[in-house]
């Protein structure tokens, strides 16, 4: 069976992923016919998260290197066949979850007219220079100001500048757990919390979800067999289901997690996207919550820039050093780029534009999959698609990769055994509504067609 490796040199994971495939396959180490491991034993064994693993997988589909063959696995294809082979390449990728890019925000002109301005501040060019880990001053205070609009007790000294929220998710689990240690979290969850699970060696135990979030009663549960070290939420708009949390149930994990004294991670990358947010765990429960505000969700991926709202300020100092053990500071130019645009109103501009252009989007996803069982909330990237009885989440990725479109499934996103068969599917990618509009089309066509589902995928 094959030995699945990633080869570097720049590329993206995904990509050095299919890249190996591809070269085993010519070189001879495996042949045609070959039966691949299962994509979770892959991420497993090669340390990195489902999603990566799924898409390199559709790439080399994309290729013509592989096949899936629907109750026995996915196998090598032959490779003459394979390099003449007319499927038609991926054209649009509803996978990714990043924020849509508004016609009226042009980040070609905004990224760079925003970084001269911070360099020919008179303390500009300290901008390129080494920083406190926990984050410059300034940047610490634009933290603050930004929080606040979400977050009453947002102390600056209780804040810390990171490179992003997978940095700070695994900074804080690195500072809080141990080998062995169990996190409580969806049944449903992050890709990116099970990749830090998978590297510390911790645990994650899944918690049983409704169209509200996480069940009290079974986070109770958890914390009465084994407790949880951490209760990781994402209470606006979750990744992957697009629930929002009531207030009622943010209070009811919050009064079990204080009696059993389990810490909360607040993961709130959408929650400035929302018109009218819940409380914030961090106001519910400040003296145990460790928040993380990214603006990669409300802004662009390429800042690199998320917000740490530790419970006390020796946190805050205690946090800093593991940044600094891990990458010595977030990239200072980044922070105060992002410092800048937040004083200046600029981010508060770019969140209402990617907010008005989400809702534009769900609209149109609504229209186009009103008979379908799906989650979702206006202000969002993402919507969460159930499939039908009897229909399965891998088999409609295969078909809708042969139509061009890239999706994930339910099983990227499960921690353990999971009965759900879903898709998610992001509105982001996509250049404008008309091809959005494409893309949804030919998946409400497979998911209304069962038989064309399966004849799909040979």
């Amino acid at each position: 069976m094959w030995k699945a490796r990633i080869i570097g040199g720049g590329r993206l994971k995904y990509i050095g992923l299919a890249d190996a495939l591809e070269q085993d396959i010519q070189t001879g180490i495996i042949a045609a016919g070959d039966r691949l491991p299962p994509q979770r034993s892959i991420a497993e064994a090669l340390g990195v998260d489902l999603t990566t693993v799924t898409r390199g997988f559709n790439e080399a589909h994309r290729r013509g290197l592989i096949e899936a063959q629907i109750g026995r696995g996915t196998f090598v294809r032959d490779y003459s066949s394979a390099r003449s082979s007319k499927i038609r390449p991926a054209a649009l990728d509803l996978s990714m979850n990043i924020p849509c890019q508004p016609a009226s925000v042009d980040f070609q002109q905004l990224l760079p007219k925003g970084i001269a301005a911070v360099l020919a501040n008179g303390k500009g060019l300290m901008n390129l220079h080494y920083q406190d880990s926990a984050g410059a001053e300034p940047d610490r205070q634009a933290a603050t100001q930004w929080l606040k609009q979400r977050i009453e007790n947002a102390d600056f000294d209780r804040i810390v500048v990171a490179a992003g929220a997978q940095s700070a998710l695994f900074s804080i689990c690195e500072l809080l757990l141990s080998r062995g240690d169990v996190i409580a979290a969806g049944e449903f969850t992050y890709p990116g919390l099970k990749a830090v699970a998978a590297q510390m060696r911790v645990e994650i135990d899944p918690i049983a979800m409704d169209d509200e979030g996480l069940l009290p009663d079974d986070f109770e549960r958890s914390c009465r067999i084994r407790p949880p070290k951490l209760l990781y939420v994402i209470p606006n708009i979750d990744n992957p289901t697009a629930t929002t949390m009531p207030e009622p149930r943010r209070a009811a994990l919050v009064e079990i997690a204080r009696r059993y004294g389990v810490a909360i991670v607040e993961d709130d990358p959408y929650g400035l996207l929302l018109e009218a947010p819940g409380r914030a765990f961090a106001d519910l429960m400040p003296e145990a919550t460790w928040h993380i505000s990214t603006l990669s969700k409300c802004a662009t991926p390429a800042l690199r820039v998320a917000y740490i709202l530790v419970p006390k300020a020796a946190d805050a100092l205690q946090l800093a050093s593991v940044t600094r053990a891990m990458m010595l500071m977030a990239p200072p130019l980044m922070s105060a780029l992002a410092s800048s645009w937040i004083m200046d109103g600029t981010l508060a501009a770019i969140t209402a534009a990617i907010r008005r252009e989400a809702r534009a989007r769900q609209m149109l996803a609504s229209s186009l999959l009103s008979t379908f069982d799906r989650s979702a909330n206006m202000s969002g990237h993402h919507l969460w698609l159930r499939l039908p009885s009897g229909q399965r989440a891998d088999d409609l990725v295969e078909a809708a990769l042969r139509r061009g479109v890239l999706i994930v499934p339910s099983s990227a996103f499960a921690v353990g055994k999971f009965t759900t068969e879903a898709v998610r599917i992001s509105l982001g990618v996509a250049s404008d509504r008309s091809e959005l509009e494409d893309g949804l089309n030919q998946l409400a066509s497979l998911v209304a067609q069962p038989a064309t589902l399966a004849r799909a995928i040979v």
